[in-house]
């Protein structure tokens, strides 16, 4: 393997991967965990809806789905009941296939690899051996080292940070316009996957350099896509 980084004249060359919808197949159990938060305190908001705000974070999703008129002291409740029922689906996860290869390909070309996720610490440990490839993962980062949510940039920053990255110096992969969104603000180039639920069109619109339907596809257009070229550069 690689030492783990690709450099030019000292400079580390790297890639941020979202976690849920991206490397793990879990943005749909999300979806139900926050339903039935929902469902507990009385809102009935559409799963639907709940599905196309999965990759905000906690406080903004529910913002966004309830609206500023919304009781705000329930929120905190509702995002650690969410949390609470998501955890019982835990045993039941499963990575996509590929993720592993995926995130030792990037290694191996000598990216530095960094989890950018929002996810708590105990759940950040169940996901990743859920991906399973540990050994290849240079760092992560979980729910306590951003003060904002996406799709504000700070949970990236901290990638980079984590990383010892510069935003020029790396890409971002992500399964949601959330992601694009937060990645954007940075000038870090996404490749989008449709994996998550998000349309290709979708993810384009909201500036996804590079679409795949999955990480398969992007493996097998590896050589010719954004990674290899920031590997190479």
């Amino acid at each position: 393997m690689a030492d783990g980084t690709a450099e030019t004249s000292g400079r580390r060359h790297g890639v941020l991967f979202d976690v849920d919808g991206t490397l793990v197949d879990s943005n749909y159990q999300h979806t139900l965990a926050w339903w039935q938060a929902f469902r507990r305190f009385g809102h009935d908001v559409p799963m639907a809806e709940i599905h196309r705000a999965i990759g905000m974070g906690g406080d903004k999703l529910v913002a966004h789905l309830l609206g500023e008129d919304r009781d705000a002291d329930q929120d905190a409740e509702l995002d650690a009941t969410h949390g609470a029922v998501f955890s019982t689906y835990w045993p039941g996860l499963r990575s996509f296939e590929g993720a592993a290869d995926l995130v030792r390909r990037c290694a191996d070309d000598g990216l530095t690899v960094v989890l950018a996720s929002s996810a708590s610490q105990q759940e950040l440990g169940v996901l990743r051996r859920i991906i399973g490839a540990d050994e290849a993962i240079s760092a992560a980062t979980s729910s306590s080292d951003a003060e904002n949510s996406k799709p504000s940039p700070d949970i990236l920053r901290a990638a980079l940070d984590a990383g010892g990255l510069d935003a020029a110096d790396a890409v971002f992969v992500g399964d949601s316009v959330w992601d694009v969104r937060a990645a954007s603000d940075l000038k870090i180039p996404t490749i989008g996957l449709a994996s998550g639920g998000t349309s290709e069109a979708e993810l384009r619109d909201a500036g996804a350099v590079e679409v795949y339907k999955d990480i398969r596809a992007l493996l097998d257009a590896f050589d010719d896509g954004a990674l290899h070229r920031l590997a190479t550069s």
